[in-house]
């Protein structure tokens, strides 16, 4: 099992690692398999990369990220000019129904809202918005209204868990009411409890997943 400083050490070389994060300051703690993020980046999709890249490592319960976004003078916009580039983006993503996204923009905060069909559009949205200049971050407030009214079984959402062969399915129990699907257990990475929300998201007819899965590497190696 990793002690703090190990999974320190994993956490900074696997930042420095990712050739889009070369160079960034970023500040890294680890206590009890929580990670804590700090420092200054110069684009908003650099702090997410950054976020990313240590829910991968092996170890990682939580993470806390306290990156901020600070821009060059030249690179600054305005709230205006930011809103206008999101709207062209969202539009230009053929996977974003057109004219069913609002954006506000508030000091380069950027939130999204809405409603859409599928997580997957959702998604999409945020994707669109990520990568833009001038962006400080990122509120994906777009509510999920699906046009299906097919009852959700929950055989169904278990069934698609289970095809998943990255996910080890063992200790994760299924809940469905309504149209909110909840995951609770234990996984092995985080991968394996975003892949699991990802598959829960896909199910027809549902509007909210609640992923409640615990992450703990160490659990597959005692169970």
């Amino acid at each position: 099992m990793k002690d703090n400083f190990e999974l320190q050490t994993d956490v900074q070389n696997a930042i420095r690692w990712e050739p889009f994060l070369y160079g960034a300051e970023i500040g890294v703690t680890a206590k009890d398999g929580v990670v804590s993020l700090t420092g200054e980046v110069d684009s908003y999709a650099k702090k997410m990369e950054a976020e990313n890249t240590a829910k991968k490592v092996i170890g990682v319960k939580a993470i806390v990220e306290k990156i901020e976004v600070k821009f060059p003078t030249a690179w600054t916009k305005t709230n205006t000019e930011i809103a206008n580039e999101v709207l062209t983006a969202l539009k230009s993503n053929w996977s974003v129904p057109k004219d069913k996204v609002t954006v506000k923009v508030e000091d380069g905060w950027v939130t999204l809202g809405g409603e859409l069909a599928w997580n997957y559009q959702r998604e999409a949205a945020k994707s669109a918005v990520n990568f833009l200049t001038g962006v400080k971050g990122v509120t994906n407030a777009i509510k999920i209204k699906s046009e299906t009214h097919d009852a959700i079984e929950q055989k169904d959402v278990e069934n698609a868990i289970a095809r998943s062969w990255s996910i080890d399915d063992n200790d994760i129990e299924v809940k469905v009411s309504g149209t909110t699907v909840t995951l609770n257990g234990t996984v092995n990475s985080w991968y394996q409890k975003e892949e699991a929300g990802r598959i829960a998201w896909n199910t027809p007819g549902i509007w909210h997943v609640e992923n409640k899965l615990a992450v703990d590497y160490y659990y597959s190696l005692v169970d």
